[in-house]
């Protein structure tokens, strides 16, 4: 594709829905600034270049020093927009052109990119997404953990940046006469959903299961009385749409079965070799005991068996628990326990030698809590390691950790490919002078 040429809106277009805040925000701006309506109409489109991206994977650029931030640009881009809402300190545009595409600029491979809120980043070629990401991070640890020159490695790359991912959960809302939007939420909407048949981030497995799905819904319209949202799950056990179901699925030579409306992580081409990236960063030469808490259904602590003399699993869901139990059973492992119950509440019975533990956390989006940190702190394992889809709570617990431990490895991995989204592994070792 020729990079310099114009690249017209396309799929990227202003949603329609803007078109009643655009013609208030000019009425407005009008009115208050007794300036003829021609003239804002003129400056309502802007020209700027592009100089960053933001962690939502906006482009971001200035007018005349005033902040504008524009989906689906690259830095380096110029490209015109219309500014459709205007903050305090920034101002909202919809891309209407790019004028100097990025070198880094690539075809989509998905017509609804752009439309769909699902993918960010389809416009940017894969190596520019790990380049950004891993910058996106160094910023986050900065601004938010006060890391001085955050030391963040290069991102671990997914093997496949498409077909990847083994859950998908279409929406649709009350059913009206004709048969509903079966998809995901518009770009920039909270409610708008887009129709969408097939997904290219998603597994051919699921792909291929969606149509008699979406079909099953419009043959049964009428039994809806509001929305709902569905599930394909996909697992060496085939692709099924019951959350009930049991699965399997393998991580290196360890069986794990789980619910299929349950947590298990969705990228299971790149899952192995993060598994053992925290188990070897747990594992050092100082550590022979495992606590690994928000377990799941026991991936860290069973798949670090044979490393450890001996483990603990704390997880709050039970059921996740009942199958962690028999993915011990399945996999023949003796030597991990487990516990249900909250971590925040768990490590006043751990018996395992603190100065000889390694603990492993893998929280949910919001991160620990106060108490959580005060325990842990107060336990002052040997070693933690903190595995993280939301770095920015993970740079904020980091630091209350950072009293009483070094920063040793920032390590990003690429689950989700195509999207702002990333993995997160930090590697914290406890200071000689903590007691």
């Amino acid at each position: 594709m020729d990079k310099s040429r114009p690249i017209q809106n396309g799929p990227i277009a202003r949603p329609e829905e803007r078109g009643r805040q655009e013609r208030t925000l000019v009425r407005d701006l009008a009115r208050t600034t007794r300036t003829p309506l021609e003239d804002i109409l003129d400056r309502s489109i802007q020209e700027l270049t592009i100089d960053t991206l933001t962690n939502l994977g906006l482009g971001l650029g200035r007018v005349e020093g005033l902040v504008v931030m524009v989906p689906f640009c690259l830095p380096g881009e110029r490209v015109r927009a219309k500014i459709y809402r205007e903050h305090k300190n920034y101002s909202e545009g919809d891309l209407e052109e790019v004028l100097e595409g990025s070198p880094e600029r690539v075809e989509p491979r998905c017509p609804l990119f752009g439309a769909c809120g699902g993918c960010q980043y389809q416009h940017l070629a894969y190596e520019g997404q790990l380049v950004w990401k891993r910058q996106q991070i160094k910023e986050l640890f900065e601004r938010i953990g006060k890391v001085a020159n955050a030391d963040v490695q290069p991102v671990w790359p997914s093997p496949m940046q498409y077909g990847y991912r083994s859950k998908l959960t279409p929406h649709f809302q009350k059913p009206k006469s004709e048969a509903p939007v079966i998809g995901f939420l518009a770009y920039g909407r909270r409610s708008r959903l887009v129709d969408v048949e097939r997904c290219p981030i998603a597994l051919d497995g699921i792909n291929e299961a969606l149509p008699g799905l979406r079909q099953s819904v419009f043959d049964s319209v009428g039994r809806y009385k509001r929305g709902a949202t569905l599930l394909l799950r996909a697992s060496e056990s085939g692709v099924t749409t019951d959350p009930k179901a049991a699965c399997t699925q393998s991580i290196g030579k360890w069986r794990f079965q789980f619910t299929a409306g349950e947590f298990f992580q969705n990228n299971p081409y790149i899952l192995p070799e993060m598994v053992d990236f925290v188990l070897s960063e747990a594992h050092g030469n100082d550590t022979r005991y495992l606590v690994d808490t928000y377990c799941g259904v026991g991936v860290f602590g069973l798949c670090g068996s044979e490393r450890f003399e001996a483990a603990v699993c704390i997880e709050v869901n039970p059921d996740a628990i009942e199958w962690a139990k028999v993915n011990a059973a399945d996999n023949g492992i003796g030597n991990v326990t487990f516990v249900t119950g909250s971590a925040e509440h768990i490590f006043e019975n751990i018996r395992f030698p603190s100065n000889e533990t390694a603990v492993i956390l893998d929280p949910p989006r919001k991160g620990c809590d106060a108490a959580f940190l005060d325990q842990l702190l107060h336990f002052a394992p040997q070693r933690i390691v903190y595995v993280s889809c939301a770095p920015d709570t993970q740079a904020r617990d980091l630091q209350t950790l950072l009293t009483a431990y070094t920063l040793v490895k920032i390590q990003p991995f690429d689950l989700f490919p195509q999207t702002r989204h990333i993995e997160n592994v930090i590697t914290l070792v406890r200071r000689m002078d903590w007691e």
